[in-house]
């Protein structure tokens, strides 16, 4: 027997539970319409709300930067891989958030696997939603802390978990999401804060499907419920609503400089390319000059979703323009999502372990590229192949 034979038995296992993740390629820019495996088809299925992605004044920022300070900046940022870009972009995001101070990494994903340990270890224990996505939790296992979860967006069940455990610790740290990215509900913040302020520890969100989404412009999920100065650590990604990659880390000076020193991303992997930051500051720029995309998003968004309850769609608890259609089981997600390909609709099924067995769903990802016969196709698309399958 083979010492992968192991690797090949669990691949089939995936296929058979209809849980294998046959990835797609796109041979497009990213818009409203993609090219996928060599067919025109409707995007419902990226990150990109604003359309930034493929916007000329981020094609011209980075290609600018690219002219003038060539393409990757071949260090680490501590020792010589911090560009003035970086810099900029840095002064920039904390101006546009209302913060102290913000650095940048290469991901919204590094951004927390450098925070978390760096705020808290062995000695400490951190209180976490449920939910929260896997960056987080991939975080807090790095960091050693104690990880104790509670239930899910339930204020009283954080109070009663740092009631019982709270004095067997050093420091402690409480940890959500923003918006939660399967299912587009949004975190009960100024509560959190409450209970955070009550017993005295360290808040962190990760605002990662709230940037560019939630508060004026897009600035975010404290900015959406005026918590300026009350929330810790703000991690968000420049890699959705900013149409471009990487992480950032907003908050206090003092967090932001321990960062500096002790994020391990940061300080052993090398930093954004140069067009990236250059890209990234043209989104700021669009962003703090008008609300018109953001707006934009949340009309579409509103407009889909209430078309998609008329038909009879089970569209969760979402609260944003995330708009997860639920299924239930894997198989038919997927079945949904080749049905939807057919009729020229891009939309992914998910399944365990990225959402829980037996919640499996389309997520719709609606954009302010989307124009309303974008929308009126989609919905068409949705409602046969939901009749032909019988989930409406």
């Amino acid at each position: 027997m083979s010492k992968t034979d192991w690797i090949q038995q669990e691949i089939e296992a995936l296929q058979n539970a209809g849980l294998y993740n046959r990835i797609r390629t796109i041979g497009s820019p990213q818009g409203a319409w993609l090219v996928v495996d060599g067919k025109k088809v409707l995007n419902f299925c990226s990150n990109n709300y604003l359309g930034l992605a493929n916007h000329p004044a981020l094609v011209a920022a980075a290609k600018k930067a690219l002219d003038e300070m060539g393409v990757g900046p071949a260090a680490v940022r501590s020792i010589a891989g911090t560009m003035t870009l970086h810099v900029e972009l840095e002064k920039r995001l904390a101006q546009f958030k209302g913060v102290e101070a913000a650095i940048t990494f290469q991901s919204g994903f590094t951004a927390n696997l450098a925070t978390i340990p760096a705020l808290v270890g062995k000695e400490d224990v951190i209180f976490s939603d449920r939910l929260n996505h896997a960056s987080i939790i991939d975080g807090a296992r790095l960091s050693g802390a104690k990880i104790i979860p509670y239930e899910h967006n339930d204020v009283k069940s954080l109070e009663e978990q740092i009631n019982v455990n709270l004095s067997q610790y050093r420091r402690a740290l409480i940890v959500t999401d923003g918006v939660f990215s399967m299912d587009g509900d949004i975190a009960p913040l100024p509560d959190i804060y409450e209970v955070a302020k009550k017993y005295d520890i360290l808040l962190m969100v990760d605002d990662a499907h709230g940037e560019g989404v939630l508060g004026k412009g897009g600035r975010g999920i404290v900015d959406h419920f005026g918590l300026h100065g009350k929330v810790d650590v703000e991690v968000g990604t420049m890699s959705k609503a900013f149409g471009v990659v990487g992480g950032i880390v907003a908050g206090k000076a003092v967090i932001i400089d321990w960062l500096r020193q002790r994020g391990r991303p940061f300080l052993f992997s090398s930093a954004v390319t140069v067009p990236d930051a250059a890209a990234c500051l043209a989104a700021v720029d669009l962003l703090e000059d008008s609300t018109q995309l953001v707006d934009k998003l949340w009309e579409n968004a509103k407009y889909f979703k209430a078309e998609m309850k008329a038909l009879g769609f089970n569209t969760g608890v979402t609260e944003t323009p995330i708009t997860p259609v639920m299924l239930g089981e894997a198989p038919l997600a997927q079945q949904f999502s080749r049905e939807l390909f057919d009729a020229g609709v891009f939309a992914m099924a998910l399944g365990f372990p990225t959402v829980p067995q037996g919640k499996a769903r389309i997520r719709v990802m609606i954009s302010a590229a989307h124009a309303k016969d974008d929308l009126d196709q989609g919905l068409e698309a949705f409602k046969n192949v939901g009749k032909k399958l019988g989930v409406i």
